[in-house]
């Protein structure tokens, strides 16, 4: 078995990914969400009656791998079928407002646009409704998809077959795309449906859950020895050169033709909604070795992304950052955005840098957080790409303001700051200054107040000579922690005026 990566090798391999360009092919899904409230029972008949409140379109089956991709940064060609009609139309909308190149995306007007119309209370699917036809294309709508789909591999650096047995996917369009890209010597990914592997032989990688991989083998797989050697059989039997079985709570299992396997466990903190976790998987999968990661890597980060995606109700496409957030919190050297270490700095700076992010740096004490602070930090982070934010330990608060000071101690006013959106990481330093740490963060820009334009800004001069630049930010006036204590002590209210309040 292959030894887990720990979060600094996730980190490290998810800045190295890039913007591979990603061929998708398969059974593209219109997901209808009619979301409301059950408070009584039809007097039609012994059912709930559905008061819907909201309703909501997304993109489903090979259409949420695609939403992944792009969600992930990659550029993405999607080939697949539509009808001609009203929600053929919605799905092209959907792809278009998420870049997604939807040029292959054929239209077969003997069919309609495959639809799944799913009724919600709270958070219980109570019903689905499928408007499908799942019949096998052929004759000349085989032929404009093999056109399209053989012109979006020739550009692409990995493709993704996404079979729901729609009818999509038939044996002379998987076999001519697997020899595609065998023909590149790119990778060639399939989320398989049925039990005949027989038309994904070839291909680089199949990714079936548990049920998916007993029904192509025949048999069950209780343990992880049986579920070994399923991917083993596999393997041999359709001659691939990887499998990857999702197992739901026990993680994703991983084999290669070479005999090499692993296991990372499932990371998930509460399931919701398992809708669309195997899209996920694939997708990032794909990504991650067209982007030229191992195996185990990839997996490994496919895994994550999962998690994040049973949290959620419905289909979900995780991003790059919340995946990079994901792993953050998996760090040992800090918990999500407040880094307790230099070593956790130096790390978070790392992969910053390798994002190509500018980074901007200012400080101060932050003792009680009051809407003067937002707005600074605010303007501070519309200066570049993310924001860090450096803040005095109590030992320096207590000699710049006083034995009283801080009122909240350096881990409270940590939390409290990374708590907001705008601040990407938090950072204590001990001296009065924060020369030092500015020095080991070399940020591209340096933000203080404006009160410190004739004071001299702390930073300046290296900043400058690093290619930086600094900032003065305007102040709202009235607004300082000084006024907030004496209005305190004197049992003042806030009078939520003006500016000057």
């Amino acid at each position: 078995m292959s030894a887990p990566f720990d979060a600094d090798s996730l980190l490290g391999a998810l800045a190295r990914v890039g913007r591979p360009r990603v061929a998708v092919v398969g059974d593209l899904i219109l997901d209808r969400y009619v979301v409301g409230d059950v408070a009584r029972i039809s007097p039609e008949a012994p059912i709930p009656v559905l008061a819907a409140r909201r309703e909501e379109l997304r993109l489903g089956g090979a259409g949420n791998v695609a939403a992944n991709l792009a969600a992930m940064g990659g550029e993405v060609a999607m080939v697949a079928l539509v009808g001609d009609d009203g929600l053929g139309r919605a799905v092209r909308e959907l792809l278009e407002d998420l870049s997604i190149d939807a040029s292959g995306v054929e239209v077969d007007g003997g069919r309609p646009t495959i639809e799944k119309t799913r009724l919600l209370s709270g958070v219980q699917q109570m019903l689905r409704v499928d408007r499908e036809d799942p019949t096998p294309v052929e004759g000349p709508v085989e032929e404009r998809v093999l056109a399209a789909a053989r012109e979006a591999v020739g550009r692409a650096d990995a493709v993704v077959l996404s079979d729901y047995g729609k009818g999509l996917l038939t044996p002379a369009v998987n076999a001519a795309l697997i020899a595609a890209a065998r023909e590149r010597g790119i990778p060639c990914l399939v989320d398989p449906k049925g039990s005949d592997w027989g038309r994904y032989q070839g291909a680089t990688l199949v990714t079936p859950n548990r049920k998916e991989a007993e029904e192509a083998l025949g048999r069950a797989l209780r343990s992880s020895e049986e579920v070994s050697a399923g991917a083993a059989e596999l393997i041999e039997r359709t001659r691939l050169d990887h499998v990857v079985i999702t197992l739901s709570a026990d993680g994703i299992h991983h084999r290669s033709a070479s005999g090499a396997e692993g296991r990372v466990p499932a990371e998930a903190r509460q399931v919701y909604d398992v809708t669309g976790a195997g899209d996920t998987v694939v997708s990032h999968l794909a990504i991650h070795l067209a982007a030229g990661l191992e195996l185990g890597l990839a997996v490994a980060l496919a895994n994550q992304a999962a998690g994040i995606v049973v949290e959620r109700l419905g289909t979900h496409a995780v991003t790059r950052e919340e995946l990079r957030l994901r792993l953050e919190e998996l760090d040992p050297g800090g918990v999500g955005k407040v880094l307790v270490s230099t070593e956790a700095l130096d790390r978070r700076l790392e992969v910053w840098r390798r994002e190509g992010r500018r980074v901007v740096f200012t400080n101060g004490c932050f003792d009680v957080l009051h809407r003067g602070h937002v707005e600074y930090l605010r303007f501070a982070r519309r200066q570049g790409d993310v924001l860090l934010v450096g803040i005095n330990s109590d030992a320096s608060v207590a000699r710049l303001k006083g034995p009283t000071r801080p009122v909240n101690g350096l881990e409270d006013r940590m939390e409290v700051l990374g708590a907001l959106e705008v601040v990407d990481g938090v950072v204590a330093f001990e001296d009065d200054t924060p020369a030092a740490l500015i020095e080991r963060v070399s940020p591209a820009v340096l933000v203080k107040g404006e009160d410190w334009r004739d004071k001299g800004v702390v930073g300046r001069e290296w900043v400058e000579q690093h290619g930086g630049r600094v900032v003065l930010a305007p102040l709202l006036q009235g607004r300082s922690t000084t006024a907030v204590l004496e209005r305190a002590r004197s049992g003042e209210a806030a009078s939520g005026g003006g500016p000057e309040a």
